[in-house]
């Protein structure tokens, strides 16, 4: 939120391309994010590399050591490339999304896992960086919420601080007197809406019966 922007106005950092389908009736998303470019460093630094030291092979080396190190550098250069694929895939699948009403943390290329956090049970969030995460703009997000979940840790976060700080604005937003009504929604309504999503393949059994335990609770 921008300095003077109106305090009631509820935060917004978007990247609109959490399925709707997974939201119940009248949830809104207000933070959706991918996790930092950070989360490439490593595949990504071992595929320069690896390249780099094929390329050299080919145009230094002759000779009997010469092929060896061809096929060897080619190898890893091969490894590390689909290494980062892989990273990119799971990169493209991971969501890290704020609503109205809960808290997501989706993942997962073709088996997906999730968590999901009613706000009003957040109790306190808490974020960490290295030095070097801070010049970045990344960092681990540490959040504590009641019931079955403790503590939850959720890395590579894009403006760690500044999604605490927007995370804290939406549970004042919802606390507030005049929203309350708005935002409460019938728990039938809610737990039809999750068999509906269940039933399409959306979530898994294990995801539904949390969410009922949740909602019941």
């Amino acid at each position: 939120m921008e300095h003077g922007e109106h305090p009631h106005r509820k935060p917004s950092i978007l990247n609109p391309s959490f399925p709707e389908k997974l939201l119940f009736d009248g949830e809104v998303v207000s933070v959706d994010l991918k996790p930092h470019w950070w989360h490439f460093a490593q595949p990504g630094g071992a595929t320069i590399l690896t390249v780099a030291l094929w390329l050299l092979s080919l145009a230094r080396v002759d000779g009997g050591i010469g092929t060896v190190l061809h096929w060897v550098t080619g190898v890893g250069a091969l490894y590390s490339t689909l290494w980062l694929g892989v990273r990119w895939l799971q990169w493209r699948s991971t969501h890290f999304v704020v609503t109205s009403d809960r808290l997501i943390h989706r993942s997962g290329i073709f088996a997906k896992q999730g968590i999901a956090i009613p706000l009003e049970r957040v109790n306190n969030i808490n974020f960490q960086q290295t030095i070097f995460e801070k010049l970045i703009r990344a960092g681990d997000l540490l959040i504590e919420s009641g019931g079955e979940d403790g503590q939850q840790r959720f890395s590579d976060v894009r403006k760690p601080d500044e999604v605490q700080r927007l995370i804290h604005a939406q549970i004042e937003e919802n606390g507030r007197p005049d929203s309350v009504a708005g935002s409460v929604t019938d728990v039938a309504t809610q737990l039809e809406k999750l068999e509906g999503l269940r039933d399409r393949g959306s979530i898994s059994q294990e995801e539904f019966e949390r969410e009922k335990r949740r909602l019941l609770g």
